[in-house]
This record gives C-alpha cells, sequence and structure tokens, in this order.
C-alpha cells in the first residue's frame, strides 16, 4: 500500500512553508528575521517533513549537538521542530516519523542519545523518551532577598554591555560552566544566534535582552546573567513587574553570588522570575529561604538510541558489574539483557544471557541516564523490577550525579 503521507527531508525552498507549519502547531507566528535565524541553524538533511499533495503537514528535525553527562561529553541528537498540522492528527504521522528518526539514527550509527524538551509531558513516553532533568521556576520576591552575612561576592565588578561585545564574553563562560554541568548542551555559532535572537516577536512584551558580565580585577568574565524587565500591574494597579532571567552561568561561588547581588538590586522591579536548577544555590544564600518560591517542572528527556553505546558512554559514581534485562516495543533491537561493568578506569555494556539483576523498559533508562532521576523512584512506581537483592540500590547510587543535572535551554525550537 503507498503511504499516504510520504515522509522526506525537506530542500531549501520548501523550509519556509515547513517551518511555519509547524510554528502554527504552537500558535506561534514566525517573523521573516525569526526564520533567517532559524534557517541558518536547521540541518536540511536532518530534517523529517510528512507531505499532503505536495503541502507540509507534519514536521520534525534534529540538531548535530553534544551533551555533558556524568563524568563525558557525549554526542546526542537535538530533537527539534516537531508538529503535526491540526488537520492531520490521529493519522499516525508523528509516531512514523518518530520511528523514522530513531531507526535512521540507529542504522547510521550516529549519536547514541537523542534529546527533546517537550511542550506537553504525554506525548514522549510512548517512544521510548524519559525526563532525565528537572528544573525549579522561581518566583522571587526581591524585598525579602537579604543576603546572609559574610557572603563572598569576590573582588570582581558586574558591567552591562551590549550584545556585540558581551557575546564573546558569555561564550567563554558557558563552555567552561558546560562541562562542569550535567545536562548542558554545547552551542554551535548559529545555536547562539538563537538563543540571543532578540527581535520583538521573541520578547513577549518583555523589554529587549540585558547583558550583565561579571569580570575579575584582571578583566576575565567569570559569570553573566541574560535577563529582560517585564512591565506588569496587579489586580490594584500596584507594581508587579518583573526581572525576567533567562540564563545565568558563573565559574565560582564568587561570581554566583556577585549576580544575584545585582539582580537584587535593580530598582522598581519588585519580582525575579528564572527557571532554575532543582538544587539552585540561590535560597542558601539568603537569610529568609521563602523569599524564593520554587515550582518543579520537567526539562530534557532522553532517549536512548542504541543502550550498549549509550550506557558505555557515561561514567558512575561506583564501580558496578549488573546484567540489565531492557524492554524496548518502539526501538525492538533494543530488546534484550545487557551487562553493565564500571569501575574507575573503563565501562563497558555488551549483550548477555547471564540471569539479570533488574528489569525495566528502555524509557526509565532514559529518565535515569543523566543521574537526575533515579531508579529507586522509578522502582517505587513500580516501573523498574529488582531481581537480585541489593542490586537496585547499587545501580540507583552509581547513577547518581553529585548535583542534579540541568538543561538551560540551547535547542532553537521545542518539540511538540
Amino acid at each position: 500500500m503507498t503511504d499516504p503521507f510520504p515522509l522526506r527531508p525537506i530542500t531549501d525552498d520548501e523550509f519556509e512553508a515547513w517551518a511555519r507549519m509547524v510554528a502554527n502547531t504552537y500558535g506561534d507566528d514566525r517573523s521573516d528575521a525569526e526564520l533567517a535565524t532559524e534557517r541558518a541553524a536547521i540541518e536540511l538533511d536532518r530534517t523529517i517533513a510528512a507531505f499532503d499533495d505536495g503541502t507540509p503537514v507534519a514536521g520534525a528535525a534534529a540538531y548535530t549537538r553534544s551533551l555533558t553527562v556524568p563524568g563525558a561529553v557525549m554526542p546526542v541528537a537535538g530533537i527539534t521542530w516537531v508538529g503535526v498540522a491540526p488537520t492531520h492528527r490521529r493519522r499516525g504521522i508523528l509516531t512514523a516519523m518518530m520511528r523514522n528518526q530513531l531507526t535512521d539514527l540507529h542504522q547510521s550509527g550516529r549519536e547514541p542519545i537523542a534529546a527533546l524538551r517537550p511542550s506537553e509531558a504525554a506525548i514522549y513516553g510512548r517512544f521510548g523518551y524519559g525526563p532525565a532533568t528537572r528544573g525549579a521556576r522561581l518566583q522571587c520576591e526581591k524585598r525579602s532577598m537579604h543576603f546572609r552575612a559574610g557572603t563572598d561576592f569576590g573582588a570582581g565588578t558586574i558591567r552591562l554591555l551590549g550584545c556585540e561585545e558581551a557575546r564573546p564574553l558569555i561564550e567563554k563562560v558557558y563552555d567552561h560552566a558546560r562541562t562542569g554541568t550535567v545536562g548542558r548542551p554545547d552551542r554551535a555559532n548559529h545555536s547562539w544566534d538563537s538563543r540571543l535572537f532578540d527581535e520583538p516577536p521573541a520578547r513577549a512584551g518583555a523589554s529587549a535582552l540585558r547583558f550583565a558580565v561579571h569580570q575579575e580585577p584582571n578583566g576575565e568574565a567569570t559569570g553573566y546573567a541574560l535577563y529582560r524587565i517585564k512591565p506588569e500591574l496587579d489586580v490594584f494597579g500596584n507594581n508587579a513587574s518583573a526581572v525576567q532571567v533567562v540564563e545565568l552561568a558563573a565559574h565560582s561561588r564568587q561570581s554566583y553570588a556577585a549576580l544575584w547581588r545585582f539582580l537584587t538590586g535593580i530598582d522598581l522591579v519588585p519580582r525575579i522570575e528564572y527557571e532554575a536548577a532543582v538544587d539552585e544555590p540561590l535560597p542558601h544564600l539568603l537569610t529568609d529561604p521563602r523569599a524564593v518560591r520554587s515550582t518543579p517542572v520537567d526539562r530534557l528527556w532522553v532517549r536512548l538510541v542504541d543502550v550498549d553505546r549509550a550506557l558505555a558512554g557515561r561514567r558512575y559514581a561506583t564501580s558496578l558489574d549488573l546484567v540489565l534485562d531492557v524492554e524496548d516495543s518502539f526501538c525492538p533491537w533494543n530488546t534484550g539483557r545487557y551487562r553493565l561493568q564500571a569501575d574507575s578506569a573503563a565501562v563497558a555494556c555488551e549483550r548477555t544471557h547471564a540471569p539479570a539483576d533488574l528489569h525495566l523498559s528502555s524509557t526509565e533508562l532514559g529518565a535515569a541516564f543523566l543521574g537526575g532521576t533515579t531508579l529507586a523512584s522509578l522502582a517505587a512506581a513500580g516501573l523498574v523490577h529488582e531481581l537480585r537483592p541489593g542490586a537496585l540500590a547499587r545501580a540507583t547510587t552509581a547513577f547518581r550525579s553529585a548535583r542534579e543535572p540541568f538543561y538551560p535551554g540551547g535547542w532553537a525550537f521545542p518539540a511538540y
């Protein structure tokens, strides 16, 4: 039977219609400037489109990226631009695109993991993606944000710079921070173009992007905060404006504290909003930690394309010799048993017929891969099954990271 909606990569001439169709699935109107920025970032050979009588009705894409994982940096397929036109939903097109994408990754031997940030959390579990990082949406009341006595702010200074002057400095700071923070992706030049895109449609009623750069006495940049000011009134007409922190990175606890002191000192704006790490240090710097209210939210979802290559690519907190019995109905090449051996010198993951210690699906392995979501918590939900006493505790400890993984953003567009 002929496929009614054939899949193939798009051409350069088809990009605008394809991109506007995907954006429309999110209710977005993309400006010409936004599309030009996205076109510079997109890899046409890694796009997918479904067509109906020559018109694109669904799409997906992947970026060639790398991601900091526990003890290593690994290649990752950054899944993005996923959407199906409202006229063509419930026809299996999304499933076909996801299967096409993952099968291609497997058969080509490219990235062993894929990652995305879904706009809806209920969609991607059935394709083997698991919630691997969480964020904390912070609402900060500035009038209550007083720093503890003795807080070390260092000897550096904060400078407000224009984008052109700030960009080379913050790129270096980000690269330094990402190698030490599990969950951060690399950013090539086009990725920075997308991240710093600042035309009015991208501001959602807030100000232009501000660039606060922390520099040491010798001039070295050791931190930055990207932020906007969002004017707002409450129902009584009182000032409820917010400093919207888009991104913050720092080399040291001193530059981190100095940047937050700067942000809390911005006049005439009573609130700060920031989507931060779950274990963000900020509340511990304050005399009143309740000045920072936190709402958890899932962020990066991870999919192991090839279980053996993925598990062998990261490092583990303790030595480990474990047999995993893995189910994967969506990518059946992963189904089977794997012996995972790890110590301080090396990691190996190979197929085996040995008795299993844990039984789980590839979705749970994706959730636990970055060391945030724990195997023990998944077991408590009935999603991981211990087959040998003590195996769950050992595996949970070995998979964990010292700190919670954190994805600060950086794919150019979310997944549907």
